[in-house]
């Protein structure tokens, strides 16, 4: 598929995607013509990339878990580093999500008194 498919196709602007060619996370086939011909399989590349990018993922450590563990013939030299940096965003996605709950708790139980009250003003 060319760019502008899987642009469509991921809601990933061309700029974007480029930006990712440039970084080394895709590497998409060139035709004869010299354009870029992405497989079915990068669209999950370009999610998973987002995913890491909105997860606080620098472009190093996502291109060293592609080479790691995502392409066609994983380095095992590499593992050690990319399961250490997996581990770091695991503990500080879980600590985010602690502080999340404690956050919704609390507004929920504020808002159940406002809607206890009725109109939400002060009596």
């Amino acid at each position: 598929m060319h760019i502008s498919e899987l642009s469509d196709k991921t809601g990933v602007s061309l700029r974007s995607l480029r930006y990712y060619e440039e970084k080394e996370l895709l590497r998409p086939d060139r035709s004869a013509n010299g354009y870029r011909q992405y497989a079915e399989s990068d669209i999950e590349r370009v999610r998973l990339i987002q995913m890491y990018f909105g997860l606080g993922l620098t472009v190093k450590e996502i291109v060293s878990f592609f080479e790691c563990a995502f392409d066609d013939s994983p380095k095992q030299e590499c593992l050690p580093s990319a399961i250490e940096v997996g581990r770091k965003k695991l503990d500080e996605i879980t600590r985010r999500m602690e502080q999340l709950q404690q956050a919704k708790t609390h507004l929920d139980a504020r808002w159940e008194r406002f809607l206890r009250k009725g109109d939400g003003s002060r009596e």
